[in-house]
């Protein structure tokens, strides 16, 4: 066969060899996972993993971190400290060699850590590689120890600048990351920083986390002595509770399983698992081991009970996980990740242990407790019937023929492309909008879908329920992934989903309401990145004939200032709606992938998002009430 290429040199001086931290400078979406927003946050996250890992061995009950006006941050605890003495393989301090060297730690063996989050000896070195600086200070052995690095090397060797105060142990790292790796405008979040730190103040008893953001002076503190059944009253504050928490740990061959156990009135699941402290967010061996044994668990508490007849099917594992709130947390003395972000736990022995701990505490709590349990089964009995009924509904939804190509909804106006890589979807509310948007779309590639009227509160209505609802039926044979038990992203028909609505009370409220039913329905719709949210005009600004759009409230007043007019002169024009605008307009300032701005929505932390989500839309209204008056200051766009 003829090879169509240019013949390349491929001679052992070819052959590159990537000395010390230059890979990671090289090659960082291996090791922290991207150059993105929440790699820069993992690398708040592995100094963090450090200092936890000293709580787990006994040495640490406090770890503070501060973001400073600059934002370089500082990760301090109250451990050991990190050894400083030679180390005898390479002849140099400890400190240096876990902060230079790839596969350095105390957690590859020997006595250093009984568990551990960090396993590859890479992270604490990894940050130090992608930061523009770092300093180290180690108080250990009554004196203070410190070293500074630019881009990962040393500038000079380890320093005792005095001795510990109080003769006091830890170790202090900050660091500041690189622009030249992380480029563009991006910055720290406090709120994703305290969401990651509550959930390991939650999965590490009796620890007291501390974060103060120096840019606004916010501060948070994190102690829970409950661990992680403190975790699920947190999740479920704004629910109605079935019973108490139940709780089960055990430690079997080193290995420590925790998990803690509620049923609420809610309609979705809420189960997290974590490993040695770490949030494995694709789950693992110990979630297929808790939701094994909660669902075999019931299935024999009702048959022994007689809440299952003889002629009646077992429940399947969706019908004992709607109104499930859950959390396990393993302690592993060797975990095997799928792969270094550490997202989904392997061990397959820890699924069998998992089932037994868990499902004797829970089998004793149900016989214990006969009224919670036969609450628990008629809840079980009603998701089942109600999945039958969704089941049926859902085969009318998604009408396939002959061919397996789906019925489109009548109100959808396609586009003629086909590779889903090229196509996009606008969801607008209502005809007006969708008439303006059908007109001024590029035909080829975008296609219009409008929403006449509000779609169903997703969050307080069952599948079966929510299939009856027309809006959502065209949404679900427009997208062509199916839902539910059927979900498969496969079948999406357009790379991009955009929810286009007004900038007002209606238009907030119809997108929440579709941001609900894809969370709950569709949630690898954001995982995989392929929902947005379009951002139109706020006003028109006529100036000299031309027409200046301004996009928040802050830009006008900006824009008025500069031009020193008042609006009536200039022609402010404040859109109400999107069918304000005619075809071309909508297409030049939202639709027009050269000038128009798309907001990403993603979930970084799927446990508070759940809780918002139910606290915003569920049917508890105190809370929803608490939220409104706690924020009524902060709104900048209420439309009356």
């Amino acid at each position: 066969m003829e090879k169509n290429y240019q013949p390349q040199s491929y001679e052992a001086k070819d052959i590159q060899v990537l000395e010390g931290l230059e890979a990671v400078r090289r090659r960082p979406g291996m090791y922290v996972g991207g150059t993105d927003l929440k790699a820069l946050h993992h690398l708040i996250n592995e100094v963090v993993d450090n200092s936890i890992d000293e709580a787990l061995a006994g040495a640490c009950d406090r770890i503070e971190v501060f973001i400073h006006p600059d934002s370089s941050v500082t990760v301090r605890d109250n451990g050991r400290g990190i050894p400083v003495d030679i180390h005898p393989q390479m002849k140099k301090p400890a400190l240096e060699v876990v902060m230079t060297t790839l596969h350095a730690g105390g957690k590859f063996g020997g006595g250093g850590y009984k568990v551990s989050g960090g396993l590859h000896g890479v992270g604490v070195s990894a940050v130090n590689a992608l930061s523009e600086w770092c300093q180290v200070e180690v108080q250990r052995d009554g004196k203070t120890h410190i070293q500074r690095y630019q881009r990962g090397y040393p500038t000079g060797p380890v320093e005792i600048i005095g001795k510990a105060p109080n003769n006091i142990t830890g170790t202090k790292t900050t660091f500041k990351f690189d622009p030249e790796i992380f480029k563009g405008d991006l910055d720290y979040r406090f709120d994703t920083l305290t969401q990651r730190l509550r959930e390991m103040a939650f999965v590490t008893r009796g620890v007291t986390i501390y974060l103060l953001d120096e840019r606004s002076s916010r501060e948070m503190t994190f102690y829970f002595e409950g661990g992680i059944t403190s975790f699920v009253r947190y999740l479920n504050r704004n629910r109605q509770v079935l019973h108490p928490v139940v709780q089960a740990e055990k430690e079997v061959d080193r290995i420590t399983i925790a998990a803690a156990i509620q049923y609420t009135d809610a309609y979705a699941e809420s189960v997290y698992a974590f490993a040695n402290t770490i949030n494995t967010i694709d789950g693992g061996t110990h979630l297929t081991g808790l939701r094994s044994a909660v669902t075999r668990t019931i299935n024999d508490y009702a048959r022994r009970a007689g809440l299952l007849k003889e002629a009646d099917l077992n429940f399947t594992g969706d019908d004992t996980r709607e109104g499930l709130t859950a959390i396990v947390s393993i302690k592993h003395p060797d975990p095997q990740f799928e792969s270094q972000t550490k997202v989904k736990l392997m061990n397959p022995e820890v699924q069998t242990l998992t089932q037994q701990v868990v499902g004797e505490a829970f089998s004793t709590f149900l016989e214990e407790n006969p009224g919670t349990g036969k609450a628990i089964v008629q809840k079980c009995l009603t998701s089942a019937r109600a999945r039958d009924a969704a089941r049926k509904a859902r085969d009318l939804v998604i009408r396939k023929s002959a061919l397996e190509s789906l019925t489109l909804p009548g109100k959808l106006a396609d586009c003629s492309e086909r590779d889903p890589q090229k196509t996009e979807l606008y969801i607008v509310e209502g005809d007006s909008a969708g008439g303006s948007a059908k007109q001024g779309r590029d035909r080829h590639f975008q296609a219009i879908l409008p929403l006449r009227g509000k779609i169903l509160n997703t969050e307080r209505a069952r599948l079966d329920k929510i299939l009856a609802n027309n809006e959502v039926k065209a949404l679900i044979s427009a997208l062509g992934t199916g839902i539910g038990e059927g979900f498969d992203l496969t079948g999406l028909r357009y790379g991009r989903v955009i929810i286009m609505t007004d900038a007002d009370v209606d238009g907030s409220h119809i997108r929440t309401l579709l941001l609900t039913f894809f969370f709950r329905y569709m949630l690898a719709l954001l995982e995989e990145g392929h929902l947005y949210i379009a951002q139109p005009p706020l006003y028109r600004l006529s100036v000299k004939n031309q027409a200046r759009y301004l996009y928040t409230d802050a830009e006008k007043d900006r824009v008025l200032k500069e031009l020193g007019g008042d609006s009536e002169k200039l022609g402010l024009q404040r859109y109400k709606g999107l069918g304000e605008m005619n075809p071309d307009q909508l297409w030049e300032t939202t639709m027009d992938p050269s000038k128009r701005t798309l907001l990403l929505v993603t979930v970084d932390d799927a446990a508070e998002a759940d809780r918002t989500f139910d606290m915003l839309m569920g049917s508890e209204v105190p809370p929803r009430r608490r939220f409104i008056q706690t924020h009524a200051r902060d709104v900048r766009n209420l439309d009356i």
